[in-house]
């Protein structure tokens, strides 16, 4: 980043279902009343790659599946941000570490 420079990023609330649709760079799953699963992130691309940022803040562990378009089954703690990375080629999103 260049100095003077300030990055921004939007953020939106969500209560978590399977399908959400990414409205912002950084999703923040405020609850999961609804379901703990995410199968589908859709993405704002436009048919290209990118990144999209989740944060748990719901009290409930968030378990993502392979049904949809998550490449990996993982489980998403609280209070523990996670990159999604859409990948173009594999038409899937590749989430990241979380631990």
């Amino acid at each position: 980043m260049l100095p003077g420079l300030t990055s921004k990023v939007s953020e939106v609330l969500v209560s978590l279902t399977n399908t959400l649709t990414a409205k912002a760079d950084v999703i923040i799953v405020n609850s999961t009343a609804t379901t703990t699963v995410l199968a589908t992130l859709v993405p704002p691309f436009g048919g290209f790659g990118g990144c999209q940022f989740l944060i748990n803040r719901s009290g409930a562990d968030i378990t993502t599946v392979t049904t949809g378009n998550i490449l990996t089954a993982r489980t998403i703690p609280v209070n523990v941000p996670v990159v999604l990375i859409f990948s173009q080629n594999l038409n899937k999103y590749v989430v990241g570490s979380t631990t």
